[in-house]
């Protein structure tokens, strides 16, 4: 081994990991970037050109990382996806008044990308896949208070919570009928859901 060589392979391994930390960031950078610009102009209107000058990066770069703006849209939404999902299960199952709180912190934001699903395939994806996990979230958080019910009373009732806790209730109390938040009411140990009629339940919107 010739002087010097010993080194350069030592350091080696050391400047790959500097440049994997500089491809992290940048990533991270355009996804900010795209994250923010995303939620300010319908899809249609953010192009790939304003996203890397807002990453401050080239679009070669952009397309490099992530292929295309359908590409970059869903790693974007995947992350937005994971922190509105963690910050809902961070409470007990069941617990209305941290969901309403949850609402006011991520509704709007979903109301604007519901807005858009119908003509953004990209957009519908992602707003499928939270109606779906608004339904599994139904089931874990009010499915065992319900377990002892005849199975097609025990349908029609998650149906009915489902509805009740969906996304499309809390925009129309909040933002069409402009009701105000109330101070929670005491609720007995025994109290495990929100009151829910035994008549049909109406149609359930979609909660990303």
């Amino acid at each position: 081994m010739k002087p010097g060589e010993s080194q350069g392979l030592r350091q080696r391994p050391y400047r790959m990991k500097v440049r994997a930390r500089a491809a992290e960031a940048t990533a991270q950078a355009i996804i900010a970037a795209a994250r923010v610009l995303f939620a300010e102009r319908p899809y249609d209107q953010v192009s790939l050109p304003v996203i890397a000058e807002r990453a401050g990066v080239t679009v070669q770069t952009v397309l490099r990382r992530f292929g295309s703006k359908e590409e970059l849209f869903a790693a974007a939404a995947d992350e937005r996806s994971g922190q509105i999902r963690a910050d809902r299960e961070a409470a007990p199952p069941g617990d209305v008044t941290h969901l309403v709180a949850h609402y006011e912190r991520w509704g709007d934001e979903q109301t604007y990308l519901l807005a858009q699903e119908a003509r953004v395939a990209a957009i519908r994806a992602i707003t499928d896949a939270g109606r779906r996990y608004h339904r599994d979230w139904v089931t874990r958080a009010y499915g065992p208070a319900l377990a002892k019910l005849p199975p097609a009373t025990r349908r029609r009732k998650l149906a009915q919570l489902t509805a009740v806790t969906d996304l499309a209730t809390w925009r129309l109390l909040r933002r069409e009928l402009a009701l105000a938040r109330t101070r929670p009411q005491p609720r007995s140990a025994n109290s495990s859901m929100p009151a829910c009629h035994d008549g049909p339940a109406g149609p359930a919107a979609a909660s990303p």
